[in-house]
């Protein structure tokens, strides 16, 4: 009967002691959610947003250039010295450190999926792999391009005390101190004699 196809549907899922069925799909159903996959996907059909697709493919790029440049140098070199993989994978880390930062800035607007969420956990979990290789593994360092702004302003806020009471000492007119003798009170015998005068 079709108007009793929904509880004989409900019966059959809930039919074991367990309730196997609706357990395991609300775990693959809060899974989902809490991984945002959904945001990997065009609004949530089954293709991977084009976005996703670029960012996988500079992933693995990295990969290889990481792999590629890692060949023959653990022989020679101490297991700190990456400087090959420093200097020949800088170019395509940037690049996916900048499209990492873009999906996220766009995903914050709502981006190809349609969710205002954080990314998928696919492409988090590949930029946290990257970055951990990147920066605790291979020890490379971006320099920062601000450094020469940042020693210029702390040098000059540093250097204006130095200024302020070196200008205050030049131009203000050192006084010399005169001292001011107080006149002495006339003796005792002296005041007497005035006031004999006036009486």
């Amino acid at each position: 009967n079709s108007s009793e196809s929904h509880n004989c549907a409900k019966s059959i899922l809930t039919s074991d002691r367990l309730q196997i069925v609706v357990t395991l799909s609300v775990f693959f159903n809060e899974t989902w959610e809490a991984a945002n996959c959904a945001n990997c996907l065009k609004n949530n059909s089954e293709e991977l947003s084009n976005s996703t697709v670029e960012f996988l493919d500079l992933f693995n790029k990295s990969l290889t250039c990481f792999e590629h440049n890692l060949q023959g140098q653990t022989v020679y070199l101490s297991p700190n010295n990456y400087t090959e993989v420093c200097k020949n994978c800088n170019e395509t880390y940037k690049m996916l450190n900048d499209l990492y930062n873009n999906l996220q800035r766009m995903n914050r607007q709502g981006g190809e999926s349609g969710h205002s969420t954080h990314l998928c956990i696919d492409v988090e979990d590949a930029m946290n792999i990257t970055r951990k290789l990147w920066s605790r593994t291979f020890n490379c360092s971006v320099p920062c391009s601000d450094t020469v702004p940042v020693i210029a302003v702390s040098s000059f806020i540093l250097f204006l005390p130095i200024v302020f009471y070196l200008s205050s000492f030049l131009h203000s007119k050192q006084k010399k101190r005169i001292l001011i003798l107080p006149k002495r009170i006339q003796s005792n015998a002296s005041l007497v004699n005035i006031q004999e005068k006036y009486s």
